[in-house]
């Protein structure tokens, strides 16, 4: 799935949906205004004339909901607690500041490679709209990691985290895999949210009324869904496409090939369950047309609040022992499981589309800017995360930009 805009600033830019080079459709949207590459660096002076431009919500209640236990940030205190206790333990942490809208960042461990993911995130966000001067620590590792509570001696702090768990504080932001595909949109390049819902199979009466899972071997419940599968062929088609974490049990349950994730959607029902944290596929499931079974999980992503069971999915308890009931009592109430999917799409598609993605990111910096005790720094071992060299891009930036200390 690609896009192409075509006809002018004056007049107004239209969005034609291309299929390899084949028309889909045309957008009933224009765009009026001028429009930049994705690699233009020209943000808007005004948060407040962007957000409005963005149409981002006034409030995200996941936002709401983590910055309760930080009232105010102690920044000297995470300097001095943070690289201790999180580094070395977990060695996925990543130390940020932003200041006069430039990225700095450190690594703290030895396992910061997906630090490539919100570096990128940053780095668009940057060039689209004047950043709030604000130092934080991400964990780009996959567990959450701050576990205190809020009337704990110490009492926890600010951690941002791509995966939240209902036990732990950390504050959670969209996670690198939706993130880098929000990216890849802009880019025009075909794996991202957007190509889903282009792909989603035949008809919902065309579809195999079969539940399908396919996944790696990272969680136990998930090799009881391929015991599952072969004993109730007809209910469910599940198999393990990778073993690490079990590869005892690959010469007992087998292992499956690689299936195109379009093709998923030839199924009506998709099982979601964890992988070592919550499965990130769930959005890309939900942006599909088939019902979703989902797990009952102590994880959660950035977007769950706003979803509800029975609404927008098929809840299943955490050991599957109602999974078969499940499927069983969709296959029976057709009508209403297609309504459920088809609710779950249409969140998904509101929560999910770029812009409320960028909303949110800008929205934890926000906030998390106004509650620092002190000044953000740029600390000893920190560099410069540089803007992209992209001489292939022609900017003329009509907005005024900000201007900008030397480095």
């Amino acid at each position: 799935m690609r896009y192409r805009m075509y006809g002018s600033v004056r007049k107004g830019l239209k969005i034609e949906i291309l299929y390899g080079d084949q028309h889909v459709a045309q957008s009933p949207y224009i765009l009026k205004g001028p429009v930049y590459h994705e690699y233009c660096d020209c943000p808007e002076e005004d948060p407040e004339i962007w957000q409005n431009v963005m149409s981002c919500p006034s409030q995200e209640p996941q936002i709401t909901k983590d910055f309760i236990s930080f009232p105010t940030i102690d920044l000297q205190r995470m300097l001095k607690e943070i690289p201790t206790k999180f580094s070395q333990t977990r060695g996925a942490i990543v130390h940020y500041t932003i200041l006069n809208n430039h990225i700095y960042r450190r690594s703290l461990g030895k396992y910061t490679d997906f630090k490539m993911f919100s570096d990128e995130m940053f780095l668009s966000l940057a060039r689209k709209v004047r950043l709030p001067d604000v130092e934080f620590y991400l964990n780009v590792g996959d567990w959450p990691v701050e576990y205190r509570k809020a009337n704990d001696t110490p009492g926890p702090i600010p951690v941002i985290s791509w995966c939240g768990s209902v036990d732990s504080r950390d504050i959670v932001l969209p996670t690198y895999d939706v993130t880098h595909s929000t990216l890849e949109t802009l880019r025009g390049v075909t794996n991202d949210l957007l190509s889903i819902q282009g792909n989603t199979g035949p008809f919902w009466e065309n579809k195999t009324e079969r539940a399908l899972f396919r996944g790696r071997d990272s969680r136990e419940e998930r090799l009881h869904l391929v015991k599952l599968s072969k004993e109730n062929p007809e209910l469910l088609d599940a198999g393990i496409t990778g073993y690490f974490f079990f590869r005892e049990k690959e010469k007992e349950l087998g292992k499956v090939q690689l299936m195109g994730f379009f093709d998923f959607f030839k199924y009506k029902y998709q099982v979601n369950v964890d992988g070592t944290v919550a499965a990130y596929r769930f959005p890309y499931l939900l942006l599909g047309d088939s019902l979703v079974l989902k797990q009952d999980s102590q994880y959660y992503e950035h977007f769950y609040i706003g979803l509800k069971p029975w609404k927008h999915y098929v809840p299943v308890q955490r050991n599957l022992e109602d999974l078969l009931e499940k499927i069983k009592w969709a296959k029976e109430n057709d009508e209403e499981a297609r309504k459920i999917a088809k609710e779950g799409q249409l969140m998904a598609r509101e929560l999910l589309q770029p812009h409320r993605l960028y909303c949110y990111y800008y929205k934890v910096l926000q906030k998390y800017a106004k509650r620092q005790a002190s000044k953000p720094e740029i600390r000893d071992g920190m560099e410069l995360v540089p803007q992209p060299d992209d001489r292939d891009s022609v900017c003329s930036c009509h907005r005024k930009k900000p201007l900008r200390e030397d480095l």
